[in-house]
């Protein structure tokens, strides 16, 4: 007979590997409403498993597994983003108008809404220099007028006034997008 001593047993299971259903659709509930694109939440999801899995080792259950995981999942997600946004967008016209097409989306209103922006594009490109250059300055800092007049070396006054006769000037020569 074996002593209690030279008798071996089976290391625990982990709590990491008991996970039931309902904690694996939290976990993919909290990382949807990070990331929109089904793909990449299954993505994410899978390589939070797989990380968890690599340093399980790591994991002192100072917490609930769930919170060790969701915390694994945040950080795929910084990254993803990171990734994605040193990419350029590539999309071209063509490659937009197409996909709407197939969407089944009515072609009338496309056709509408393109002729509608290239008014646009017309009509900012026929103001003055100064209010284009504003325009675009208040648009890269989100519309912060005080970084908009600090970028173009301006008083606050003066970026006020020219966005509004911009868009009064906008609003009477495309009237119906304002």
């Amino acid at each position: 007979m074996l002593s209690s001593d030279s008798m071996t047993y089976p290391a625990p299971v982990s709590r990491l590997r008991q996970l039931n259903t309902e904690q694996v659709h939290k976990l993919r509930i909290f990382i949807k409403k990070r990331v929109m694109n089904l793909d990449d939440v299954e993505d994410i999801l899978q390589a939070t498993f797989l990380e968890a899995l690599r340093n399980e080792h790591k994991f002192r259950y100072d917490s609930q597994p769930q919170t060790w995981l969701c915390g694994i999942a945040l950080n795929l997600i910084r990254n993803h983003f990171r990734k994605l946004y040193k990419q350029p967008f590539q999309e071209s016209w063509e490659d937009r108008e197409e996909q709407e097409v197939s969407d089944g989306c009515d072609i009338g209103a496309q056709v509408d809404d393109h002729r509608q922006l290239a008014r646009v594009v017309r009509a900012i490109g026929s103001l003055p220099i100064t209010m284009q250059q504003v325009l675009r300055v208040s648009l890269e800092m989100d519309g912060n007028y005080q970084d908009t007049a600090s970028s173009l070396g301006v008083p606050i006054g003066t970026v006020r006034s020219r966005l509004s006769r911009a868009r009064e000037q906008l609003k009477r020569s495309v009237p119906c997008v304002f």
